[in-house]
């Protein structure tokens, strides 16, 4: 049976813009400080996991709401189960937008909205090709569950708990990252290091401020000083601002400093892409005559972090032949006078190390600091054969539909395809788009939608015949 995939998703390009853009408009953002019983992450990531539920009740798919922190929409019959994980939950939208970020447009032939590449575009896509293998009549042999998490961006509490609660798949892909295929991800840990609040010279520091979340480079940055030497900083930070990359302003009132400093966004899979405000308000700050745990502090930051993706200044840079660098970003800063301070550090190392030698590099630096350390959520190195059936087939519908020979590929995001034993992550940027995921102005091509959509769903197809 010869069918063609593209045709059959020209068919229902409005159908699949319709659908996408209803969950794009929804601001899924985790946020327990308003959780419910019924909506245990927040009323946004609720609201997104019952819109695609609903969308796949619509459709005649068997639906599971799983306490309102995951589900799934089931299609096939069979012994053995593909699952296809997305997500659709989002990160903040934060600032430097130049549309609503959840109110979708679709400009120079791109979807601009916060989810439009990280997931709900991909996510939607894939949930097309399955829907026009169910609409085709196509003889399966095995069952699909496509599996929807709701906090994918902030700690994985939905996929583990429906991974707890209901039967693993036997194989599977996340429509969540990269073609021609992820079959390898680096492993993933954040260390919060916990600074004392105390001041010691003649400048104090009484907030510093940065980052939205540990898997994003901070954009924004702000920090609010006393010190008589305000003429002189305000001096500095003009030369500052004019020999570096980022913007900013500084406000005096008497001897009171403020300082707001804006850099570049981006995912925390490779920092090297963004521009750290937090690091380089340090940067600057550092200049100047602060003491104590305020000291330490900005030293760290400007001194250790600042421009320090690979940890050479921790002496524990690594690199895996297969898998690639360790790297590391900073992601969170707060610092309140007399309270205290923490800098979240989130990192992606490759087999070979472990996150024993991590913290080991850490306390190299702060142990003279009296810093605490804590660990946060481990995740470690996952890796499929390429020789294994999954990624062969999938890479060989790739090549199929776009003419290009492709190979599998290691990255430094973290996907819910690492949750199967034969898992991988599976698009749906192509190569050569930019990445905007976690950035402001996201989007995804149009027409990348639609072309995904048609590997999707002869990949699954393939996968399931």
């Amino acid at each position: 049976m010869s069918i063609d995939w593209k045709a059959e998703v020209e068919k229902r390009q409005d159908a699949l813009l319709e659908d996408l853009f209803s969950m794009l408009k929804i601001e899924s953002v985790r946020d327990e400080s308003i959780a419910t019983t019924e909506a245990p992450l927040g009323p946004g990531p609720k609201a997104g996991l019952d819109k695609f539920l609903e969308i796949g009740a619509r459709d005649g798919f068997k639906t599971l709401n799983l306490d309102g922190l995951a589900g799934h929409i089931e299609f096939g019959e069979g012994d053995e189960t593909l699952g296809i994980l997305a997500h659709v939950d989002v990160m903040p939208a934060g600032n430097g937008w130049d549309t609503d970020p959840f109110s979708p447009v679709v400009k120079d032939g791109r979807i601009y909205a916060r989810g439009a590449s990280d997931d709900k575009g991909p996510g939607m896509a894939a949930y097309y090709g399955l829907k026009i293998i169910q609409e085709l009549g196509l003889p399966v042999s095995k069952k699909v569950r496509f599996i929807i998490g709701t906090d994918e961006e902030s700690g994985w509490r939905g996929m583990t708990h429906y991974l707890e609660n209901m039967p693993e798949p036997d194989f599977g892909f996340s429509p969540d990252a990269f073609f021609p295929i992820i079959n390898g991800e680096k492993g993933n840990i954040t260390y919060f290091l916990n600074f004392n609040g105390s001041n010691g010279k003649k400048d104090q520091l009484l907030e510093f401020d940065a980052g939205l979340r540990e898997n994003m480079v901070p954009r924004d940055a702000k920090a609010v000083i006393k010190t008589e030497n305000g003429t002189e900083m305000e001096e500095v930070f003009n030369e500052f601002i004019a020999a570096n990359v980022v913007t900013g302003e500084l406000e005096r009132h008497d001897d009171m400093v403020t300082i707001s400093m804006v850099g570049k966004a981006a995912h925390a899979q490779e920092p090297k892409n963004g521009e750290n405000a937090g690091t380089f308000l340090a940067l600057f700050l550092n200049q100047f005559d602060f003491g104590g745990d305020a000291g330490n502090y900005l030293r760290l930051a400007a001194d250790y972090l600042h421009k320090d993706s690979r940890m050479n200044n921790f002496n524990i840079a690594f690199t895996d032949d297969i898998m690639g660098d360790l790297t590391m970003n900073s992601g969170i800063f707060t610092f309140k006078a007399d309270k205290g301070g923490q800098v979240a550090l989130n990192f992606r190392f490759p087999k070979g190390m472990t996150e024993v030698d991590i913290k080991r590099g850490i306390e190299n630096i702060t142990n003279e600091m009296d810093v605490t350390i804590e660990a946060g959520r481990l995740q470690g190195p996952h890796y499929v054969s390429p020789e294994d059936p999954l990624v062969k087939t999938l890479l060989g519908v790739y090549t199929k539909q776009t003419g290009e020979k492709a190979e599998g590929l290691v990255v430094g995001g973290g996907t819910y395809g690492r949750l199967l034993k034969r898992g991988v992550a599976f698009g749906a940027m192509f190569p050569g788009v930019p990445d905007t995921m976690h950035q402001a102005n996201e989007f995804i091509p149009l027409d990348d939608v639609f072309k995904a959509a048609a590997i999707y769903a002869e990949g699954i197809y393939e996968l399931i015949k």
